[in-house]
């Protein structure tokens, strides 16, 4: 039997079209056009395999019918659906236990991939795990159905530059590794922008930096970067939100 879809968007067209799409590859699709017919749709969660939940909804926000859903059924499979050109959200949904994502406009393929990978993926209990003094927990999380784990990290002896090589699977297959480069006068510039000598976590700092380079790159273009190669030239304004919120999050703790 295919898996059962409760789909939550309040944008007609955005529900039909996905709910066509979902259909076509042959899943079951139920909607709804807000929180509170979601939840009434949802029940106790048994009917269903996957829920697809837009973030910015009239009356109540996705993170808040997330929240809601999770209490209901633990073992929850949640895509959070929203339009931010960046993961602003992901500290504060990730401590709610999401642990997939997806980014409005999407393609038809990017959708029915990232659907395929939440429901291969076992469940996680994302909202047991604390969220790392400096990390967002992306090598936790799927961003449009990719999700990545650090598999090895290394410092050129002589010019400083770090190397953060991550596996990256969709579902449970890995479709490559791909070769973060944090150059060092990078890490420098972060040095001198937040006056400090060094950073809360050390080098556990710098990977997670790599890690959510690679985020905004899987967030931002739904492929892995050319020659699964990445390198932070600079402080691009979704690193800056980083590095703000990161140094909230150390100074809080």
């Amino acid at each position: 039997m295919s898996a059962k879809i409760l789909l939550i968007d309040d944008e007609t067209n955005i529900r039909l079209m996905m709910k066509l799409t979902l259909e076509h590859a042959g899943y079951q699709v139920e909607t709804a056009a807000d929180g509170p017919e979601g939840l009434a749709k949802y029940a106790d969660g048994k009917s269903f395999d996957l829920v697809l939940l837009d973030q910015r909804m009239p009356g109540m926000s996705g993170i808040e019918v997330q929240t809601e859903i999770y209490r209901r059924n633990k073992g929850a499979k949640i895509i959070l659906i929203t339009a931010f050109g960046t993961i602003d959200l992901a500290l504060e949904a990730i401590q709610a236990g999401a642990s997939d994502f997806l980014r409005k406009p999407f393609t038809a393929e990017t959708l029915r991939q990232a659907v395929t990978s939440a429901i291969e993926r076992p469940v996680t209990h994302l909202n047991a795990v604390p969220v790392g003094l400096v990390c967002r927990e992306f090598t936790r999380a799927a961003i449009n159905g990719f999700s990545f784990e650090l598999e090895s990290e290394s410092t050129d002896e002589h010019i400083g530059d770090l190397t953060c090589i991550f596996t990256v699977s969709r579902g449970a297959e890995q479709v490559g590794s791909v070769k973060v480069i944090l150059p060092a006068y990078v890490m420098e510039l972060v040095l001198a922008q937040t006056d400090t000598e060094s950073v809360p976590g050390g080098t556990r700092f710098w990977q997670a930096m790599c890690e959510e380079a690679l985020a905004n790159y899987l967030w931002q273009n739904a492929q892995l970067p050319p020659n699964n190669l990445l390198r932070v030239e600079d402080l691009t304004s979704s690193l800056q939100r980083w590095l703000e919120s990161v140094l909230t999050v150390s100074l809080a703790d």
